[in-house]
């Protein structure tokens, strides 16, 4: 399988994954109105170009639509927080498990090379900015568990609201170290064929940065 990566076709694919962009790094803050009009003079298209990037925004759950007030970006909270933590712990460690059993070596390498290259960053100890796709840590252990079912549920489902608390809330301070720890000994149970392991390692690798962005998200208010 090989590794998705967004390539804009359209002028209404790029402006969804612009738009996209911005709201998971907080360029349009959480709990922001959509507006179609202000939107279409910023990114420089077509209303009808705007609905349709706001209506697959919705489906990836970073924006919501209510009745009598229109779209807006959702807000970071710890109650959401948690119930999406919940869902991406027992995801995401099943995705390791079974990376641990289907990944080829040849994958398995890749992402090995992935953390090294990750590690300059991590050793200025400012920041553990992951870009989305093929170059994001958990991205990778996902589409190498081989399971459609499981990349559906957590690639077009959850990934990009995880992003938006990850980028806005999670990557900075303390944390950056001992999270790049914690990649380097889930990839190396992956490496050893060690399912059990890889779940246990990646689904305490979940809680532990929940347990850091809920920190953060109480001291930002």
């Amino acid at each position: 399988m090989t590794f998705f990566s967004e390539q804009p076709v359209t002028a209404a694919d790029k402006t969804f994954i612009q738009l996209r962009k911005d709201i998971v790094e907080g360029e349009i803050p959480s709990g922001t109105k959509l507006s179609e009009t202000e939107l279409s003079t910023k990114y420089a298209v077509s209303r009808a170009i705007i609905r349709e990037a706001i209506n697959r925004l919705a489906s990836c759950h970073i924006v919501e639509r209510k009745a009598n007030v229109g779209a807006r970006v959702v807000s970071l909270t710890n109650e959401g927080l948690v119930e999406l933590y919940q869902v991406r712990e027992s995801l995401e460690g099943m995705a390791a498990r079974l990376a641990a059993k289907n990944m080829t070596t040849s994958e398995i390498d890749a992402l090995n090379q992935l953390l090294n290259s990750h590690f300059d960053e991590v050793k200025s100890g400012e920041s553990y900015y992951q870009e989305a796709g093929d170059v994001d840590f958990h991205y990778r252990i996902i589409v190498g568990s081989k399971n459609k079912h499981l990349i559906s549920m957590l690639i077009n489902g959850i990934y990009h609201l995880v992003r938006m608390y990850r980028v806005q809330l999670g990557m900075a301070g303390p944390r950056v170290t001992t999270a790049f720890d914690e990649h380097k000994h889930i990839v190396q149970a992956i490496s050893n064929r060690d399912e059990e392991l890889a779940e246990i390692l990646m689904r305490r690798h979940i809680m532990y940065s929940k347990n850091n962005v809920e920190k953060n998200l109480s001291q930002s208010r």
